[in-house]
């Protein structure tokens, strides 16, 4: 059985990062177009290249894992003297458990990864979806606390949008490092020493997603306040305005931050 990590000069242990850096520092070693087309070179760049398409994989790696481990447990049993390698039924059952705690150990590996990029998700998906949400009602409401708001109550509402727009602001910058590429930055072919991102939206896709959603949100929001507004109006009528008023901006950070903490206490509690 051929063994991927070999192929590549890693560790068993080696993150998916480490895994695809020494894939692309090999692949310029190995590839046909700056070795002249040469035989070895080519079936050497295909091993690499089905290595890291198996290694890159968390399913396919976790299998692979599963297999390498049992060959080498069976190798290892018929080169050794060891107690533990005989077939004394104890030995057999001390080298099954061995096996299942390697495996385990993978399959725990492949579920921390997916449970971190899962978290990483969530911690822009959460605050996108409450900034759209909280603009739509926004629009729809338009809230006037600031303005029937003593000084004690603006003075709330104005740290509360201060820390509501750093946190958003810390949740999108993080969101667009992970995600998103500099087009100017990206290189099409391997072989050039620097390494692209692979991440899947450009910036700019990115923003422009955020400026149409925000403004999609708002001109629904406002669509469906009025058809409310009398409703709205007999409702509270102190408390909402029958136009957009400046003070509409503190509202969509602060429902953001507020999400966010739900959020975090909620897995908190799991």
């Amino acid at each position: 059985m051929v063994n991927y990590y070999k192929i590549l000069k890693v560790s068993s242990k080696a993150t998916t990062a480490e895994i695809k850096s020494a894939y692309r520092r090999l692949a310029r070693e190995f590839h046909p177009d700056v070795n002249a087309d040469s035989e070895k070179s080519t079936r050497n760049f295909a091993l690499i290249a089905k290595a890291y398409e198996i290694l890159s994989d968390a399913q396919e790696r976790a299998f692979f894992d599963k297999q390498l481990l049992r060959i080498q447990t069976e190798s290892s049993t018929y080169n050794s003297d060891s107690v533990l390698d005989s077939d004394n039924p104890h030995a057999r059952r001390l080298r099954q458990m061995a096996i299942e705690h390697r495996y385990n150990e993978i399959i725990d590996r492949m579920m921390d990864g997916e449970r971190k990029e899962t978290l990483a998700l969530q911690k822009v998906i959460f605050p996108t979806v409450a900034l759209f949400v909280s603009t739509c009602f926004v629009g729809i409401f338009k809230p006037a606390l600031w303005t029937n708001s003593q000084a004690i109550g603006k003075i709330v509402l104005l740290t509360l949008f201060i820390i509501g727009v750093l946190h958003l602001v810390k949740r999108l910058r993080s969101g667009f490092q992970r995600y998103t590429y500099n087009p100017e930055n990206l290189h099409d072919s391997i072989l050039e020493e620097f390494e692209p991102e692979a991440k899947p939206y450009s910036r700019l896709t990115a923003i422009a997603f955020l400026v149409i959603g925000i403004g999609f949100s708002l001109g629904i929001g406002l669509l469906i306040g009025n058809y409310m507004e009398m409703f709205i109006a007999s409702m509270m009528p102190k408390m909402f305005s029958a136009t957009l008023q400046p003070e509409l901006i503190f509202y969509p950070p602060i429902v953001v931050l507020l999400v966010d903490l739900l959020h975090s206490f909620a897995l908190k509690m799991d």
